[in-house]
């Protein structure tokens, strides 16, 4: 479990920008490493760093459908909005043409200028909570992706921290995608 820092990018390496796999050079077992799906230079969060490629695999492949939540500040009120509407048929993003799956909006706190949520996706498409903040005329502030499936960023954990997995948190990854 990784706390990605704003500031750096989701790669193994890269020739232009600091990779979250710059906090684990230092391990003797580094070179196996590798980040599960993605988060953008500017979010901060929730990464898993494993060795385990069926596992990365099946998190972050489409098809298991792995909820993944953020919290979000977007700009303005969104107190208008029908949250019950996304939840059953998601929306269209004109722009691409594209309908997203459904997904749910948690409203922490609404003002004229800003409001704070909690966005849960069951997709990984680029920018995907973006994206859909966008397109309801809302863009996003911050983002922080704090639950992968059973998996709860653990507040404990400083920005550029990580710690290993307990074998309970393993095993609920490994049966939220049918390893088990």
């Amino acid at each position: 479990m990784f706390n990605k820092p704003s500031g750096y990018i989701t790669a193994v390496k890269d020739e232009r920008y600091p990779t979250v796999m710059d906090f684990f050079a230092d391990l003797p077992f580094s070179k196996k490493l590798f980040p599960v799906g993605r988060l953008d230079i500017d979010t901060e969060g929730l990464l898993i760093i494993t060795d385990d490629g069926q596992l990365a695999h099946r998190i972050a492949h489409p098809k298991w459908e792995i909820e993944k939540e953020y919290y979000a500040v977007v700009k303005g009120d969104i107190s208008d909005l029908d949250l019950s509407r996304f939840e059953k048929e998601g929306i269209v993003l004109k722009k691409e043409k594209y309908r997203t799956k459904p997904f749910k909006i948690n409203i922490i706190s609404t003002s004229e200028e800003r409001s704070e949520i909690y966005i849960t996706v069951r997709e990984g498409k680029y920018h995907i909570v973006k994206r859909i903040m966008e397109e309801l005329g809302h863009p996003v502030l911050y983002l922080k992706r704090v639950r992968i499936g059973p998996l709860r960023l653990d507040e404990d954990l400083e920005e550029g921290d990580f710690r290993e997995l307990t074998d309970e948190e393993i095993e609920k990854l490994k049966r939220s995608v049918n390893l088990l």
